[in-house]
């Protein structure tokens, strides 16, 4: 999986939106498969115009409840928001993730002018679930 940092270099070197558009496209090319038995309403995102489902492991490491996260989407574009969201998440500790603050870190991607409200709202409700999942991983309740 392409680390979040690659992808925010990426980013950079490329000046054009179309050109941006087909990396994200690319990225969502590059999610891992996502099990059949978990394309569900249990495992669905609320708030997103296409169909996202998300699921979790949770590795308990050194005390710390570490999430992997896996997702996919039915729409190409938002598969490569699920593929960024997962780079910026998937694998910290419940702590890490909670303590992180998106709108900073996802600002050199300038997604927000760039996508339509529905997308933006949809993206923002995947953070909100991983959010709330890391809450309720949280050691520090």
């Amino acid at each position: 999986m392409t680390k979040f940092d690659d992808i925010i270099e990426d980013f950079e070197f490329l000046d054009d939106w179309d050109d941006r558009y087909k990396y994200v496209i690319d990225l969502g090319r590059s999610l891992p498969p996502y099990p059949e038995d978990k394309r569900n309403d249990d495992y669905k995102v609320r708030g997103c115009a296409s169909q996202v489902w998300l699921t979790h492991s949770i590795d308990n490491a050194n005390g710390e409840n570490n999430i992997t996260l896996l997702a996919d989407s039915d729409a190409h574009i938002v598969r490569g928001l699920v593929a960024i969201l997962l780079a910026l998440y998937s694998g910290k500790s419940a702590k890490e993730i909670l303590t992180l603050d998106p709108n900073e870190a996802l600002k050199p991607l300038d997604l927000n002018d760039h996508l339509t409200p529905q997308r933006t709202n949809g993206f923002a409700s995947m953070i909100a679930k991983v959010r709330a999942l890391a809450k309720d991983y949280s050691t520090d309740q």
